[in-house]
């Protein structure tokens, strides 16, 4: 199987030493035309498994779907299991709105990091069920929420960084389960960069950096889990009692890509809708926090960078392992999936990225030589004093760069923190 480029997409060959013991398996059941069944669909071929007989809410966005494209809603309903409430994650369901593109990204351009808990309070009703709606901006799920419930179910796909928000999603709804008293469940899905790819930084403890949803979730910003790997290591330092169920995945292997996997890219943002994007998100998302545009408003988001104040011609001084760099203009403009895209009907300079060989790409590092570049160059700025901190849960990233550090200096730094994730994840490791 090949990739945009035409090169064929592998997967990492790095591997990850496996040992850790699933929570919970479902009966077998024959596989999906995709080479990976996801959590979802094992439990449906175990016709809803350990979801009988339980109440349940159910945590979801318009990604979560089986291969052939049916909703997690709806798939366990079928199965026989007693779905009595939805939790919409970042107030989407079924469908890619510009009201989901909103939260993504505020009506000014810059990154969503986080709404009041006083907005959370939208509730509406499923058109297709009549299921009742919780709409979830940043605020975690309530007690009052759950407290009818025996379980909370939790299908999201994440692309493998922290500042997506799904991980940060997982943790504060395992802190409601656990303060509720009722088992959390996660429906296992794969990590899109694989499982051997850790890179970038840990989350500063204390109050040095403001907790939202962008940066909670625990280990380095590239952490290499699947949902229910990290919610295991959640739930080791959550410091409190939590029933946590995970359904795993059948046939997915550390070394797998998203491609690798035979199963189509879900809509899980209106923005991210490849998997040669989600292969680049890890650096170009990093732009969210500058006034250059990482390709909203365009046809290929993620995969475009540019400013009107940077030559097209004058392509960035980095070593892009992995990635091929071509010079191209764009003009952002507004849509459905893009309601203020920066820079909106303004042409930019900038390029294209393309993934030539994702065994080895380090999209982290790229980002961050890429980050290198462009504040030496006239007309960059921050969209926000701590907008890089609040995006990778760190000021340190930030110092750097306007200390002039290289990307080499920034990257050891994060290098023995890495090492460590990487023994301390062992055990919760499923495949």
């Amino acid at each position: 199987m090949k990739g945009p480029s035409g090169v064929p997409w592998t997967g990492r060959r790095r591997m990850a030493a496996v040992a850790a013991t699933v929570l919970l398996a479902c009966s077998p059941g024959p596989l999906s035309a995709a080479a990976v069944q996801v959590g979802l669909e094992v439990v449906e071929a175990d016709h809803g498994g350990p979801l009988q007989g339980k109440k349940v809410g159910l945590v979801v966005t318009p990604g979560s779907v089986t291969a052939d494209g049916r909703h997690s809603i709806d798939v366990l309903r079928k199965a026989g299991v007693n779905v009595v409430r939805l939790f919409a994650h970042e107030r989407a369901l079924r469908t890619r709105t510009a009201v989901w593109d909103r939260v993504a990204q505020n009506l000014d351009g810059t990154p969503f990091l986080g709404r009041p808990e006083a907005e959370s309070a939208g509730r509406r009703v499923d058109a297709d069920t009549r299921l009742p709606i919780v709409d979830l901006g940043s605020a975690k799920l309530t007690v009052e929420d759950v407290r009818d419930l025996d379980a909370i179910v939790f299908d999201l796909q994440d692309p493998g960084v922290r500042f997506f928000t799904v991980m940060g999603r997982l943790q504060q709804s395992m802190e409601t389960a656990a303060d509720a008293g009722i088992e959390f469940v996660v429906l296992d899905r794969p990590n899109p960069l694989g499982g051997d790819l850790v890179e970038g930084p840990e989350r500063e403890a204390g109050p040095t950096v403001r907790a939202v949803l962008t940066n909670l979730a625990p280990g380095p910003l590239v952490h290499g889990l699947t949902t229910g790997e990290m919610a295991q290591l959640i739930r080791s330092r959550l410091g409190k009692p939590l029933r946590l169920t995970v359904l795993p995945m059948k046939g997915w292997k550390r070394n797998m890509t998203w491609t690798d996997t035979g199963r189509p890219w879900p809509s899980i943002a209106p923005n991210l809708r490849s998997p040669e994007a989600a292969l680049v998100y890890p650096g170009l998302g990093l732009l969210e926090a500058t006034n250059v545009s990482e390709g909203r408003g365009t046809d290929q988001p993620f995969l475009l960078f540019g400013a009107p104040w940077l030559e097209a011609g004058k392509l960035p001084s980095v070593s892009a392992t992995g990635f091929t760099i071509e010079p191209t203009r764009f003009t952002p403009r507004a849509s459905a999936f893009a309601v203020n895209p920066k820079h909106k009907d303004v042409e930019c300079g900038g390029a294209r990225v393309s993934v030539r060989d994702p065994d080895a790409g380090h999209p982290y590092e790229f980002g961050v030589q890429l980050l290198r570049f462009l504040t030496g160059q006239k007309g960059f700025a921050w969209s926000g004093p701590t907008a890089l901190d609040d995006l990778v849960g760190t000021a340190r990233l930030r110092k750097a760069l306007d200390a002039g550090e290289s990307p080499a200096q920034i990257l050891a730094a994060d290098t023995p923190a890495i090492e460590k994730f990487r023994k301390d994840r062992a055990k919760f490791l499923l495949y």
